[in-house]
């Protein structure tokens, strides 16, 4: 592990890879990509391939799946060049398993307010955790802001990753609340679903660099499959 005095970020749902490469340039330390076919964000394997060539190696490309087949989650990331995936559904711990045994890096969602829950965590024994609200109807946050110091003990003990609702202007207050390892936004700096809007990705990669952690911040972005 290595500490730094500010949140690595992951901007999410990324769909186009002139966008992807410009938001890595401006700071970011991963790039998501959606597998999830409900989604408006939803990227097919041929498409996230062509976005993680037009990313540099220092930046990592983690793909979101909900509820998928091991198998299928496997020759996805191979497809399309991931370095790690989230699993954002109901996935149990035998899923990290297996993916752990087939070499993936893998982040966990969990949620304070649903299942599957922050305390569920210890059974995991996933690399590191995406913790958010459980608002709305879709997996993810739904961009919904929600009471951020929730997932304050939590990560006194693990290595996460704060979601929902977070914004340029909200970033830094969720931060000194949370006290995370790394922020996620996706919805908030669009344009429109799955095309970002390069102004506020820089206005929110800003927003984070300037707010200097107190605690210290644990690596959970690789740009190959290494584990914590």
């Amino acid at each position: 592990m290595e500490n730094t005095d500010t949140c690595q970020i992951k901007i999410c749902g990324l769909t186009d890879p002139e966008q992807a490469a410009a938001c890595a340039d401006m700071g970011a330390s991963a790039i998501g990509l959606v597998f999830y076919p409900k989604s408006r964000r939803c990227v097919h394997p041929d498409q996230a391939a062509r976005i993680s060539r037009a990313l540099p190696q220092t930046v990592a490309r983690i793909g979101v799946f909900v509820d998928e087949p091991v198998e299928r989650i496997r020759k996805t990331a191979e497809k399309s060049g991931l370095t790690g995936v989230q699993l954002h559904g109901r996935e149990g711990p035998e899923i990290v398993e297996e993916l752990h045994n087939a070499g993936l890096f893998v982040i966990k969602g969990l949620y304070v307010q649903g299942e599957p829950s922050i305390a569920d965590a210890a059974g995991y024994g996933a690399d590191a955790y995406l913790v958010e609200c459980a608002a709305g109807a879709m997996p993810g946050g739904n961009a919904m802001a929600w009471n951020w110091a929730e997932a304050a003990d939590f990560g006194r003990s693990h290595p996460f990753i704060l979601a929902g609702g977070l914004a340029p202007e909200n970033a830094a207050e969720a931060i000194r609340a949370a006290r995370p390892d790394g922020v996620d936004v996706s919805s908030a700096v669009e344009a429109a679903p799955g095309q970002k809007s390069i102004s506020s990705v820089q206005a929110f990669i800003a927003a984070v660099k300037q707010c200097a952690c107190t605690h210290p911040i644990r690596r959970i972005f690789y740009a190959d499959t290494k584990p914590l």
